[in-house]
């Protein structure tokens, strides 16, 4: 198959290297966006960050999104599961006074119980009971999930098939776990807002980024499906894909 410099140039572009959770090479440079969700999850922990007296931050990625929440609590913890984002998370939030904890799965957290009374994970996994564990009586959790219909609209596009180990995971789902696990719910949303890539070459970074979207994803295997995107994105400028998102507040029932 012919293909055109351009997609080409693109191709390689995408073999950037990624770090942390940091997708400024293709979001602070306008090749993708998001549309508005209804509500911010910064704006909804920032006050309660303030507040609490302990918390812990699950699955803080390179501390890229916990640093720009400071100040901090006095006792202060985050847990990073990915092994190359510990040093980096390290670097950025051990300066600011937060410990940030290597574990190895998010159902076995390393603290004692009733240790924090705010506890906030942005896409991250977690365990009801375990959360429950580590959080004091009256102590709030706070957390913003990706759905398990999030971008499938790329798996279409690419004929490739769609990931069923999360296609439960929506908001009644997590509610009524939580619910279960002696939570009240304060605050329930789910959207679906859209992802929008302006070249080919933020799509496979992206993916590359995020593998589980495709099971076993290598690039190589996609190509004339990802040269069909980058004509479509010639001709009508964009492709579209569709999110899915949900937040829960919730509180420990006392």
């Amino acid at each position: 198959m012919i293909r055109n410099n351009e997609f080409e140039m693109y191709v390689k572009d995408a073999e950037k290297p990624f770090s942390g959770w940091d997708f400024s090479f293709i979001t602070e440079t306008g090749r993708v966006g998001s549309s508005l969700l209804s509500w911010s999850y910064g704006s909804k922990v920032i006050p309660l960050i303030q507040k609490a007296s302990s918390m812990l931050d699950m699955g803080t990625g390179g501390g890229e999104l916990l640093a720009k929440f400071q100040p901090f609590p006095e006792k202060t913890y985050a847990t990073e599961a990915y092994i190359p984002n510990v040093p980096i998370a390290k670097n950025r939030l051990e300066p600011l006074g937060v410990n940030v904890v290597q574990i190895g799965e998010d159902d076995l957290l390393p603290f004692e119980d009733d240790r924090f009374d705010l506890i906030i994970n942005k896409h991250e996994s977690y365990s009801p009971s375990e959360v429950r564990r580590v959080l004091m009586a009256d102590g709030l959790f706070v957390t913003q999930q990706v759905g398990g219909r999030d971008c499938i609209d790329i798996n279409h596009a690419l004929g490739a098939p769609i990931n069923e180990e999360f296609s439960h995971w929506e908001l009644s789902y997590a509610e009524k776990e939580l619910r279960e696990n002696g939570f009240d719910v304060l605050e329930a949303i789910e959207e679906f807002p859209v992802q929008r890539f302006y070249d080919v070459g933020a799509l496979l970074y992206y993916l590359n980024a995020i593998p589980w979207q495709i099971t076993d994803f290598q690039s190589e295997d996609y190509m004339e499906k990802f040269y069909d995107i980058h004509k479509r994105i010639q001709s009508q400028g964009y492709f579209d894909v569709k999110q899915h998102r949900f937040i829960i507040i919730a509180r420990h029932k006392s």
